[in-house]
């Protein structure tokens, strides 16, 4: 008798795990704001909650993203719609896959490039201030911001959601309140009476930090590779940091062939602002 009921058990579980096998879907999304593994690491942060998902496949050069999923697709696409990053559902099928590799060396990766980030905002910060460089500053914020979300993803693994969540919000409104403060700056600046910043050191820090950017987004894309390890060129260039890079470095050249602060004032403006936008995806984690 008990074998039966055994055998029945078993029989039964069996026929649990095919029907699971069954309905197992991939629905692909495209996201056409995701250009750095920031971005990625936002979207995993917001999806981890999900228990229906078994395997997240992002393709940043091509801004797809290919969700393995079992029920039904609303949740998943709701919490990707709400960060904003022009997220769009274009397929959805069934999938034989149920077998998905997981990357061992995360979580290292995760601290390089938090380590990166996290001095370049020190470097950066401490070259503005003392070039009288509002590019620099707002850039280290970027830096900054980067090193927030790594560091979330680092920290809140293995944690609760409540605390995911609350570490996001702090994180958030922190860096809203750099960026404002840089906001301030630059108005007193424009307004002012300010000496020229130092073209020479916003040039250079700026190409330390590109170069930095560059070595991030190899490390993370080789990582995510199932090929060789190379990085798409269009990849590398069309990444907000990279962007951010070359206009603090374009400016610097503006400032000294225009003998003017004010290049170096509207680059930092706008990235406050990208900074700030930043900050508000980050706050809905916490939400």
């Amino acid at each position: 008798m008990f074998i039966v009921h055994t055998e029945l058990y078993l029989a039964h579980q069996f026929k649990r795990i095919k029907v699971v096998v069954r309905q197992m879907q991939k629905t692909t999304f495209e996201i056409t704001k995701m250009d750095c593994p920031s971005e990625e690491n936002l979207i995993r942060m917001k999806l981890d909650e999900i228990s229906s998902i078994a395997n997240l496949d992002f393709d940043i050069p091509n801004r797809k993203l290919t969700v393995f999923h079992s029920g039904e697709i609303d949740q998943i696409e709701q919490s990707i719609l709400e960060l904003n990053l022009g997220g769009k559902k274009l397929s959805t099928e069934k999938t034989e896959q149920t077998n998905f590799e997981e990357n061992s060396n995360q979580k290292k990766l995760l601290w390089s490039v938090l380590g990166i980030n996290f001095a370049f905002f020190i470097i950066e910060m401490t070259t503005g201030l003392i070039s009288k460089s509002m590019g620099l500053v707002a850039d280290s914020l970027d830096m900054l911001a980067d090193s927030f979300v790594y560091g979330i993803s680092l920290f809140a693994v293995g944690g609760t959601l409540t605390r995911k969540k609350r570490i996001a919000k702090l994180a958030g409104y922190f860096q809203i309140a750099l960026a404002i403060i840089g906001f301030i700056e630059v108005l007193r600046r424009f307004f002012g009476t300010e000496r020229l910043p130092d073209f020479s050191t916003m040039i250079i820090v700026s190409i330390f930090a590109l170069i930095a950017n560059g070595i991030c987004l190899y490390l993370l894309q080789k990582s995510n590779s199932k090929e060789e390890a190379h990085m798409k060129a269009s990849m590398i260039f069309t990444s907000n940091d990279v962007i951010i890079n070359l206009g603090v470095i374009a400016a610097g050249l503006l400032v000294n062939w225009m003998n003017s602060n004010k290049p170096d004032l509207i680059i930092g403006t706008i990235v406050f602002a990208l900074v700030i936008q930043g900050a508000l995806r980050i706050l809905k984690l916490s939400k």
